[in-house]
């Protein structure tokens, strides 16, 4: 479902992941962490980057030594962590300085969003399992992000059972400290994720009713997607 992606390519962005996550781990910086909001914004600015190395982690490989160098991948990582070597607070990765919390949270984004995208890639194949602690994570996560990348208390985003944040969009507005909210956006998990990483448009699911809005600021379509 990803344009110019096939589920080879996908795993192949994978494995970039893990063997990222596992080098950053040991990059140590005293340069100060960039903000989970201002940090993400570079996934952009880095998109080109991020292809030529998805690619990379396939290319000339058939699908089983793919997922063999993603299994190995995993391990690696896993024996790093089980290992309980101390490690720095804030780690220098691909993005820049950021707290090993947070990037942990990116990487959950990561594979709960790929997950989503290789399971309506094959509907045809039994779904791979979306383990509910990485989907609320993920979850907070996005919702974390959306709050922080447009400050203020003028719209409640709700994404039931696992997110509920305030945000501004547009024009201050008017605020609330108590009671109903003046705007209101309530969403399912799977759909926020889709809208925040760019997987369906803001109009799209309006329409579709995945999302229910009520108030003349309950629109969120300028400030989609956080994540592309």
């Amino acid at each position: 479902v990803l344009p110019d992606w096939n589920v080879r390519q996908l795993a192949g962005h994978l494995v970039f992941v893990h063997t990222g996550l596992r080098q950053s781990l040991d990059q140590s910086t005293r340069e100060p962490a960039l903000p989970i909001q201002e940090y993400v914004t570079r996934y952009r600015r880095d998109v080109e980057m991020i292809m030529a190395a998805t690619l990379a982690a396939s290319a000339d490989l058939t699908r089983s030594e793919v997922v063999a160098r993603l299994e190995s991948a995993i391990d690696d990582l896993a024996s790093r962590l089980e290992a309980g070597v101390q490690m720095s607070h804030v780690i220098s990765t691909r993005r820049g300085p950021t707290t090993i919390e947070d990037y942990f949270a990116t990487r959950i984004v990561e594979l709960i969003v790929h997950t989503d995208d290789l399971n309506r890639s094959v509907p045809e194949a039994p779904p791979a399992e979306l383990h509910r602690s990485g989907l609320s994570r993920c979850t907070r996560t996005l919702a974390g992000i959306l709050a922080g990348q447009h400050p203020g208390r003028s719209v409640e985003v709700r994404v039931p059972p696992y997110a509920a944040v305030q945000c501004a969009i547009g024009d201050p507005g008017p605020s609330h400290s108590r009671g109903t909210p003046p705007n209101v956006v309530e969403t399912d998990p799977l759909t926020f994720l889709r809208l925040a990483t760019g997987r369906i448009g803001w109009a799209d699911a309006l329409a579709e009713g995945r999302v229910h809005a009520s108030g003349l600021r309950a629109d969120l379509s300028a400030v989609l997607p956080l994540l592309s």
